[in-house]
């Protein structure tokens, strides 16, 4: 996932027993070109949910002859073709008429790592170096760029939000200038409760937010201020992020402003900036978190000669259907995002971001998950669609396409389940929802928690707004209710101790060349989570409920128009 919940590990492996394996290997496809490089499996799969199953598709997905499955690389090539193969083994139709690609134009743009962002603070040069001072890249597809001379404003979090009041932005004339941004909400920093929703993060915090609105004013260029509590990640993460190529959808398929040059700062070097007007950072953060605070010169200018090689390429979604029996126009949809970060080429030691939790092991699930379903004993009523999406790590930008192009009308779709970086540590007293409390898909899995003898909880992390950072928010803000949950902190062999040591050893490989599996993998957790999702599935498959967002939700309003539309197109 772009920024994700930390993943639990511990020790010890589970295979869960009393499954009855298939005798049909994976993948049962004709060899052709495309599909020869696809590795060979001798693994035999089980009709029903099964660690081992799951363990096989990991390794599989995670193995470096798959190259940190990069979109528009050979490893796309292989990622897809594998999913391709074991939807066909499992007997899903092709999701998107007669094919199982949805195909996701895209513009690769790799900015030159020689670029230098060259200020001029208080009258004195100062030059910002690629990777240790700061990051940039342009989403305009130009393979040139200049910024000359921008004066340099402090825009505190870089939020106009009407409803709360409050607009960093003021009314000025934005053309031309550079904002620098803080992120996160205001009121992060501040420790307080009452201002914006305190230490839970809303949208106005995701730094994707901030660049759309720093476009919006017509800004020249953007710069957030990087720090590891208001981020929730480290400075390796952005640089390991920002680095190589960087995807976006062409402007003809999203026609939102637009930044010329967008990035971040290090905190060390935001520092500098500030103290060209004479402002001390820790300043600058009180000053954000004040109402009515005014934009503030920082007595700077900025220069950018952003030179980028792009290029127009095409990635794709893989899609699947298993047809209702008796009303296939309606679906569920279960999804996760098959890409990571590719291969770093020219970077020491193991260059090759494998992606095992991120999200390889979501990938797994959903095939886990409609092998369930394939083997039911009776078929489910409505259509349950399995779509592995691309460039998420890229800004959602897959789940985007598909929300913009659905195999299905959204307002035909009842629920969606996103799997994405599941739990490996172990089984669980609880079930983390990330956006707990927000729509009546809770009380579905509720059921099955239940059965399971577990609570459903919120993330631990509510200030990191995971609930932005994942492919389901693309059909929350279309109003489908979607459902983004996974293996809890609370682990049933040692506790919460257990569960926060666990969140620590995969913080240290997340978004790194080690998120690889490793022997202290536990499969049973995986397994129960696996298991109460997809009754989640069966019973809005098996069923005719159509589940809404909670009252008071923001989302609500966009589901209630498309119900009203199709209730009253049903009369």
């Amino acid at each position: 996932m772009s920024r994700k919940i930390l993943i639990g590990l511990a020790a010890g492996a589970f295979a869960l027993a009393g499954c009855k394996k298939a005798d049909t290997p994976a993948p049962a496809t004709a060899p052709d070109a495309a599909t020869a490089a696809v590795p060979a499996s001798t693994h035999s799969f089980a009709p029903a949910i099964d660690a081992g199953d799951f363990k096989d598709l990991v390794q599989t997905l995670a193995s470096d002859e798959f190259e940190g499955r990069a979109p528009g690389s050979a490893g796309e090539e292989r990622t897809i073709e594998y999913i391709r193969a074991q939807m066909q083994r499992i007997g899903l139709q092709p999701g998107n008429g007669d094919s199982y690609f949805q195909d996701v134009p895209m513009v690769e743009t790799t900015a030159d790592p020689a670029t230098t962002l060259n200020l001029t603070i208080d009258g004195a040069p100062v030059a910002l170096a690629f990777g240790t001072d700061m990051v940039v890249g342009t989403r305009t597809g130009q393979a040139q760029v200049s910024v000359k001379d921008s004066p340099v404003v402090f825009v505190g979090y870089g939020v106009d939000a009407p409803e709360r009041q409050w607009n960093d932005y003021g009314d000025q004339d934005w053309t031309g200038k550079t904002v620098v941004i803080l992120v996160n909400d205001p009121g992060f920093h501040a420790d307080d409760d009452k201002l914006f929703d305190g230490k839970k993060m809303t949208y106005y915090g995701r730094w994707t937010y901030k660049f759309e609105e720093a476009a919006r004013k017509g800004a020249a260029a953007a710069l957030i201020v990087h720090d590891d509590a208001g981020a929730s990640y480290g400075w390796d993460v952005v640089k390991n992020s920002w680095s190589g190529a960087q995807y976006d959808l062409p402007a003809s398929d999203d026609p939102e402003p637009r930044l010329p040059v967008q990035g971040w700062l290090t905190a060390e070097a935001a520092r500098k900036l500030f103290a060209g007007a004479g402002i001390e950072l820790e300043d600058a953060y009180k000053m954000a978190n004040k109402a009515g605070f005014k934009a503030v010169p920082l007595d700077a200018t900025l220069s950018v000669d952003l030179a980028s090689t792009t290029a127009s390429k095409t990635s794709r979604n893989v899609i699947g259907v298993l047809p209702g029996k008796a009303r296939a126009d309606e679906a569920v949809l279960y999804m996760a995002h098959w890409d990571h970060l590719g291969k770093h080429e020219g970077e020491e030691g193991d260059a090759i971001y494998n992606g095992a939790v991120d999200n390889a092991t979501g990938v797994a699930g959903i095939l886990e998950i409609a092998e369930a379903f394939a083997h039911q004993e009776q078929p489910p009523e409505r259509s349950v669609v399995f779509v592995a999406v691309t460039l998420e790590e890229s800004g959602l930008l897959g789940s985007k396409y598909y929300v913009a192009h659905p195999t299905f009308p959204l307002d035909k779709i009842a629920g969606v389940v996103n799997l994405d970086a599941m739990s490996v540590g172990g089984r669980s007293r609880d079930m983390v929802v990330t956006g707990f409390g927000n729509s009546e898909l809770e009380d579905m899995l509720k059921v099955h928690a239940d059965q399971q003898d577990r609570v459903l909880t919120e993330e631990g992390n509510t200030a990191a707004g995971y609930y932005f950072r994942s492919d389901h928010f693309n059909f929350a803000k279309a109003g489908v209710p979607a459902l983004y949950a996974k293996g809890g902190n609370d682990l049933r062999e040692g506790g919460l101790d257990a569960g926060k040591a666990a969140n620590a050893e995969y913080a240290k490989r997340y978004h790194q060349p080690s998120d690889e599996i490793h022997d202290g993998w536990r499969y049973d957790g995986i397994v129960e989570d696996l298991q109460a999702l997809y009754g989640v599935g069966q019973d809005l498959a098996g069923g005719d409920r159509w589940p809404n967002w909670y009252e008071g939700n923001a989302f609500k309003a966009a589901r209630d128009e498309a119900m009203a539309g199709k209730q009253a197109a049903s009369k």
